[in-house]
């Protein structure tokens, strides 16, 4: 099913983007572990709308109500569900979309494959809206991975081709990167306010790339051809509705380069095997080598713009042009740091419960 993810642990979300709640429920977790609420909520705050000067003005708390799955602060082994409940929509500023649908957005391609019975308001099942479920799920695996003393951490790496300082790949600074704007650097983050602030006053929107770094992965994590990590990755990051790529390690910059100058030789260091560069981003053959793991993710501009745009009236079958109404980010990439890192923290997850499963058998 396309709103399900998961091998060990199946992750659910559900709700639209105005309806009356949005939600998950999160399956095959195990009795016993701890769940701290202040600090989920606190998760949930990074990524909700209305916080920051370059967000979208409208307004959520994007309070978790737990519905099951949770008793005395711990997990009692029943699904965890949980939801936001959506308290401030403005349905009338998308009722034009089921006719005239957005350049770069869903409206289009729902409208032929649900033949105009989906929900148009806000971008309904497909909005940006729906990754705040997604970080109640990646929250929560964020908690229990750092149980096992693996911690994952993401910054912005560019926004409108400013660029921030890189992660370290074979000790990434999770702790250098800033609070209030995520980035290593202060000069290359108010480089990248100003061009957020410029496509801000253009009517416009910028892209950007985020970094994510996993750091304590042991070794031996996924499973060759289908089942390795780049892939449980990549299906869960491409399940956040911006991201247009995804890259390991060095990524693309690997076809450029010499097999000697790819390739991470092996050493020991106080006993233990490691790789004297880190190119592979910690995984080789689909299976995590216990080096630090390195993704970036491409995150597109917010389609959403203030710019007249051309589209097509669907009933009249004639072009027509069309300005976007309503609240939207002119830039969603620092929003989209928390999202990155909670669908890294539910793949890695997932993958050590099913490495524990092999274990017992």
């Amino acid at each position: 099913m396309s709103s399900t993810y998961g091998e060990c642990l199946k992750l659910s979300i559900f709700g639209q983007s105005h309806g009356a709640a949005i939600g998950m429920v999160l399956d095959g977790i195990p009795a016993g572990l701890p769940v701290d609420t202040n600090a989920l909520q606190a998760f949930l705050s990074r990524r909700a709308p209305g916080n920051g000067e370059y967000a979208t003005p409208r307004k959520e708390a994007d309070q978790v109500e737990f519905l099951s799955g949770l008793a005395d602060g711990f997990t009692c082994g029943a699904p965890i569900a949980a939801v936001i409940r959506n308290t401030n929509t403005r349905s009338q500023d998308y009722a034009s979309l089921r006719d005239i649908p957005r350049p770069g957005h869903a409206d289009y391609t729902a409208q032929i494959k649900y033949g105009g019975y989906q929900d148009v308001a806000g971008g309904g099942h497909f909005s940006g809206r729906l990754t705040a479920p997604l970080c109640i799920a990646g929250g929560l695996c964020k908690q229990w991975l750092s149980l096992q003393g693996i911690r994952i951490g993401a910054h912005i790496a560019s926004v409108a081709g400013k660029e921030d300082l890189p992660f370290d790949a074979l000790s990434p600074e999770l702790d250098a990167v800033a609070e209030d704007f995520p980035v290593l650097s202060p000069k290359a983050g108010n480089e990248m306010r100003k061009a957020i602030a410029a496509a801000k006053a253009d009517g416009d929107s910028v892209g950007g790339i985020v970094e994510c770094a996993a750091v304590g992965v042991p070794a031996g994590l996924g499973d060759p051809i289908f089942g390795g990590m780049e892939s449980r990755l990549a299906q869960i990051l491409y399940g956040i509705p911006a991201v247009k790529s995804v890259e390991f390690g060095i990524g693309q910059r690997a076809a450029a380069c010499k097999g000697s100058e790819c390739n991470d030789p092996f050493s020991i260091h106080s006993g233990k095997i490691v790789t004297v560069t880190n190119h592979a981003g910690g995984i080789l053959g689909g299976i995590t080598s216990g080096m630090p793991l390195l993704l970036r993710c491409a995150v597109k501009p917010t389609p959403s713009i203030a710019k007249l745009q051309r589209s097509v009236s669907l009933s009249k079958m004639e072009e027509v042009s069309l300005k976007v109404t309503g609240r939207h980010d002119p830039c969603i990439v620092p929003r989209a740091v928390p999202v990155v890192e909670a669908a890294a923290a539910i793949a890695i997850f997932d993958a050590f419960l099913a490495d524990r499963r092999e274990i017992r058998r």
